[in-house]
């Protein structure tokens, strides 16, 4: 211990942060498979990916959180990649789920919301991707609803006008967007494999959805360097010459 303490001059490595916020679809990405592991297993030794998914959670709850999730001043609070992944639930239907739904208006303005907090902590519109919720599949998700003794509780119709509400947001605040709900969709394609369950990511799903992702979150660390040194170039003699420096190789 008091040799560790000893070899203890080096600055401070800071580690950049990539900060995933959203639903179930966030907080299920670290299981095996999922988009959000694969992100942090790119981006290992560049950024620590940190999953900030809450079950459940709608826009109008999400709004509220943020603040204690991300602070002004503090440069660990500062990530250089934020996702907003909400509306799969927002877009339940009132009359069967109106702890959940969120009215489109409202769902608008919440993701607007949290954007220009953003903004107001210094992270600027560049940093941030909007997704939009993945479609529905209501055969599936009817199964699951019935087996906890409740109606369908969602429609892909109604869940693509959030889709369009989401767009428009990123739209009109220049960040970049993720069209989950149109991509799997595209040309008419079946797109129950994506689905679990009809609403969470299958493995299929969840692979799709880091494809689409990457080249967003790419361009935004592309420039971050690989934290300490290649291994192979760490001075053997006096190894803390090349180990105390800035974190840069």
């Amino acid at each position: 211990m008091a040799l560790c303490e000893g070899l203890g001059g080096g600055s401070s490595l800071l580690w950049p942060r990539v900060l995933l916020f959203g639903d179930s679809i966030t907080q299920f990405s670290f299981q095996q498979g999922g988009w959000g592991a694969s992100l942090a297993d790119k981006l290992v030794r560049k950024c620590d990916v940190l999953n900030r998914g809450f079950s459940g959670y709608n826009t109008r709850w999400a709004k509220i959180i943020l603040p204690r999730l991300i602070r002004k001043g503090n440069v660990l609070d500062n990530p250089v990649a934020v996702t907003i992944f909400f509306g799969a639930n927002d877009s339940a239907l009132k009359d069967e789920n109106p702890k959940q739904h969120i009215p489109l208006d409202e769902y608008e303005a919440n993701l607007k919301s949290m954007v220009q907090y953003l903004k107001s902590v210094d992270i600027p519109e560049s940093r941030v991707v909007l997704i939009t919720p993945p479609p529905l599949c209501e055969a599936a998700w009817e199964k699951e609803c019935l087996a906890q003794g409740c109606k369908l509780n969602r429609l892909n119709l109604v869940v693509g006008e959030y889709a369009s509400a989401c767009l428009h947001v990123a739209r009109a605040c220049g960040t970049d967007v993720l069209d989950l709900w149109a991509l799997m969709q595209k040309d008419g394609q079946d797109f129950s494999s994506y689905l679990s369950d009809g609403l969470h990511l299958s493995p299929k799903g969840n692979e799709f959805l880091f494809s689409h992702l990457w080249p967003l979150i790419e361009k935004k660390v592309s420039s971050l360097p690989l934290l300490l040194p290649y291994w192979r170039d760490v001075a053997e003699a006096k190894p803390e010459l090349s180990l105390l420096g800035d974190g840069d190789h």
